[in-house]
Parts: C-alpha cells; structure tokens; sequence
C-alpha cells in the first residue's frame, strides 16, 4: 500500500472508532473531552506533508568561501560566499558569533533574494564597529555561516576565524582565491551584530 493510501486509511479508521459528539466515557462514567476527528486529521496530514516536503528536497550547498583572519575593530569584513541549491529554494543565510569570554550571539539572518535563491557567489559585508564600545586588542571571534532553504533544510556549515588586531599589513588589500577572482561580485546582504567587550552585557540561545 502506498503511502498517502495509507494515511487515509488510518484517517478513516479513526473516523468511526472515535464517537461523533468528541466524548468518551472512563471507568467512572466521567465524560474526558478527546481529540476531534477534524482536529486530529490536521494534525496529521500537515505533519506527514512537511516530513514528506522535507525529504523530497536536498539542502543547499556552501561549495565555495573565503575570508580574511585579521583586522583591526571596526574592520568592514566581507565573507566570500558561493551557494547553490539544486531545487532552487534557498531562503536565508544564517550567522552565528562566538566570543570567548562572552558566549554565543542571537542568530543573524539575511534573507536571500529571488535571483539568489539557486545559485548566488558573491558576499555578506559586516561592519564591526559597534555601539556597545571598543573591543580589546587581540579578542578572537568566531563566526559560522550555513543556508536554510524553503522546506527547512540547512546546507553545510563552514567557519571563519577572526581575531581584532591593529598594526598589521593592511587588510583591505589582498587577493581573492578562485572562483572569487571576478571583478563586481554582487554584495548579498548584510551582517547585523553588535559585538560586546569579553563579560560584557549580553546573552546567549540555544536555538537558531
């Protein structure tokens, strides 16, 4: 039996086991509300069509990225990104910052645009001078990138280092790896977090 066959016919079981007035009687002849048909058959089917949407779809793909290690505060830090998609339902990018000393930063989300949405290369721009005040010389950052897509499928996820340091060769000049060596790659979005000082106010979360 196939089996969205099979969902209906469990569906129609229930139909004529559970009572039509949504009451069953217990030992002591209480009446206990239970589950209506309407309500239990929504449940279900909506369950089993997003399970079903879920494994019929394939993840993105991070295939290519690159970023610098070093910079001093305030460093506009761009992250080299190529992604595809082969269902073509890419639907946001998802930061993730760790600091020692402080924790884990709320999830930052860019939103992908339509003509992005199968295959993008291009870049996430984070400005990281923040209204929160300087951060020490030397403090390491870590930051993660992954894609969800429409169904709810995340891609690989991949990891940039970075530690604040002034006095160094200057940043901004270096030379993009292949296949980011192209000239007028497309800014994606931006990055929008507040970087605290090592114990400083702040807050941490376990989910995404």
């Amino acid at each position: 039996m196939k089996f969205k066959s099979l969902v209906y016919f469990i569906g129609f079981l229930f139909i004529f086991l559970i009572p039509l007035n949504g009451w069953t009687q217990n030992k002591s002849n209480e009446k206990t509300p239970i589950i209506s048909q309407a309500s239990w058959w929504k449940a279900t089917t909506t369950a089993v069509k997003e399970q079903k949407s879920k494994l019929e779809t394939k993840p993105p793909i991070i295939t290519n990225s690159f970023a610098v290690e070093k910079g001093p505060y305030g460093y506009i830090w761009k992250i080299y990104i190529e992604a595809e998609d082969p269902d073509g339902d890419m639907e946001r990018i998802a930061s993730i910052v760790e600091e020692p000393g402080f924790g884990r930063y709320f999830t930052d989300w860019i939103v992908l645009k339509p003509q992005y949405r199968k295959h993008f290369k291009g870049y996430i721009q984070w400005n990281t001078r923040s209204v929160a005040g300087d951060l020490p010389e030397w403090t390491p950052i870590t930051l993660k990138i992954s894609i969800v897509d429409k169904a709810g499928n995340e891609s690989n996820e991949v990891i940039f280092p970075f530690t604040f340091e002034s006095g160094i060769k200057d940043p901004y000049q270096y030379k993009l790896p292949t296949p980011f060596d192209v000239e007028s790659l497309p800014r994606i979005g931006y990055i929008h977090i507040d970087l605290f000082p090592p114990g400083g106010m702040g807050w941490e979360t376990p989910d995404r």
